[in-house]
């Protein structure tokens, strides 16, 4: 699905939760996508953590 597409249901969505929940729901909604989208970034390895996990500094000594 192109990037255009995503954006204008995200943004056809947070419209509906603010319509429906107030402003409320449409910070809540537009703040667990955004959790989302940087989990989705994570899993796919478009985003390394390992230096802020400490998985970076681990060298195996032989």
């Amino acid at each position: 699905m192109s990037p255009t597409i995503v954006g204008l249901f995200t943004g056809l969505l947070l419209g509906l939760a603010w319509v429906i929940g107030g402003f409320d729901a449409f910070v809540g909604t537009a703040l667990l996508g955004a959790i989302g989208f940087f989990v989705g970034k994570v899993s796919a390895g478009q985003i390394d953590l390992t230096q802020y996990l400490g998985g970076g500094g681990r060298r195996s000594s032989k």
